[in-house]
């Protein structure tokens, strides 16, 4: 994600300044309010650790503790600090420290794997055969370094980064024979290349470089990550496709015809970020990542209730997941930070009326501002407004479909990271006024 020291000016007119300005002081309370829910609901001071398991009121309703969810906390609190002044406390920083320690200690399982669940006390719960895990436990250990150095221990930091370095080596191991993870291949299953990890090692490879300072690190590894990438660009059908035959042709089956307009999105602006930072601002690549969002943001837009799908079809039939026409929170997070990302990079005004569009939507229904109507299954003790954090799940119409806080797959994460990375954008742009 954006690194404090890249921001650079972006030249706007006077008459959009105040509107710049409210839109940065808006997702500031927001980010405030959230960091605020999560700190003090999540940070387990008895075991370690953060409780992702959080109900409406931030009551935690499962201790079992999800391990990219650590690192994914890890790494947001850590890049939180380094970028923000007024979070250089000596008890944020334990609420890191802690966090980072936890992981450390019992994530790590054998085989240089990383465990996806850890009971409350850090016990062994679940092992996956993907490869999440892994990368989240790498970007947690090597922000943190940057925060440890940053406190005076450089020592200390280069050897958490150097551990951070010895997992990430092992990743590039596990992609290149997934039965080292424990995927099996079969005789009839089709051959087929996922979107999902080019994508993750480009943003690990960006995140290793902040704590190295080496704008080169592992740059064949992040050229074969966008090579693999455009793969499932189709210019032809205007479509990004989450599976692909391995040399990018179309797999007509369901696995091969399903979008996913958010990952798309995500995938995007991460090439325009790695574009920004290091790849000396590829014209071409940039055009084709604006092409990813455009495209998909213009099929996922729901029409009727607004908002972004969760999956579609290719070719217009039915998706197989039954969750398909939900509205998810990370989706809508990824749709901010990509299109006011565009825009700080275009100056194409129609990027910044999709920005207010899907940000305007995302912030009337995800945030819990007591007005939401409940499910009428959900016990009304579990109903109370817990101010500061954002629901995770809507259904097509935007109502709000599961009232938790946090789960296996929503921690202090997705929100606070598009809240920072809009921030930071929005300041590039009032720094030009």
């Amino acid at each position: 994600m954006i690194c404090q020291h890249l921001l650079r000016p972006v030249p706007i007119s006077m008459m959009a300044v105040s509107e710049v300005q409210q839109w940065k002081n808006r997702l500031e309370e927001h980010l405030r309010a959230c960091t605020s829910f999560w700190l003090k609901h999540s940070v387990d001071t008895e075991h370690g650790g953060y409780y992702n398991n959080l109900d409406r009121d931030g009551s935690v309703y499962d201790t079992k503790k999800h391990v990219w969810l650590q690192g994914r906390q890890v790494w947001t609190m850590s890049r939180l600090y380094m970028e923000r002044v007024e979070l250089q406390t000596d008890e944020y920083y334990a609420a890191i420290k802690q966090g980072a320690e936890f992981l450390m200690k019992h994530g790590p399982a054998p085989g240089n794997r990383v465990y996806f669940c850890l009971s409350e006390a850090g016990e062994p719960v679940k092992l996956q055969r993907k490869i999440f895990s892994e990368c989240f436990y790498v970007m947690a250990l090597s922000e943190y370094a940057r925060v440890v150095k940053h406190r005076g221990d450089e020592g200390v930091a280069d050897t958490i980064y150097a551990e951070a370095v010895d997992q990430y080596q092992h990743i590039c191991a596990f992609m290149q024979d997934l039965s080292l993870v424990g995927q099996e291949s079969f005789a009839g299953a089709d051959a087929s290349h996922s979107l999902s990890m080019p994508m993750i090692m480009l943003n690990v490879i960006c995140e290793l470089r902040c704590y190295s300072g080496d704008p080169k690190f592992e740059d064949d590894q992040a050229q074969r990550c966008l090579q693999e990438i455009k793969l499932h660009i189709h210019l032809d059908r205007e479509m990004v496709l989450e599976t692909v035959k391995p040399d990018g042709s179309f797999l007509d089956t369901p696995e091969g015809r399903l979008l996913n307009p958010g990952h798309a999105i995500e995938a995007a602006w991460f090439i325009i970020d790695y574009n920004r930072r290091y790849g000396g601002n590829d014209v071409e690549l940039q055009a084709l990542a604006l092409k990813m969002m455009t495209w998909s943001y213009k099929l996922g837009w729901d029409q009727t209730y607004g908002g972004i799908y969760y999956f579609l079809d290719a070719s217009g039939r039915s998706p197989e997941q039954l969750e398909w026409p939900m509205k998810l929170w990370w989706v809508h997070n990824e749709a901010m930070v990509a299109m006011l990302m565009a825009y700080v990079e275009t100056k194409d005004e129609a990027y910044w009326q999709r920005f207010v569009e899907v940000a305007e939507w995302t912030l009337k229904r995800f945030v819990d501002d007591g007005s939401q109507v409940i499910p009428e299954t959900v016990s009304s003790s579990t109903v109370q407004p817990g101010a500061g954090s954002w629901f995770g799940y809507l259904d097509r119409q935007g109502k709000v479909s599961q009232c938790f806080k946090g789960g296996p797959y929503k921690g202090f994460f997705h929100v606070p990271r598009c809240l920072h990375v809009c921030s930071k954008l929005l300041e590039e742009l009032l720094a030009a006024k």
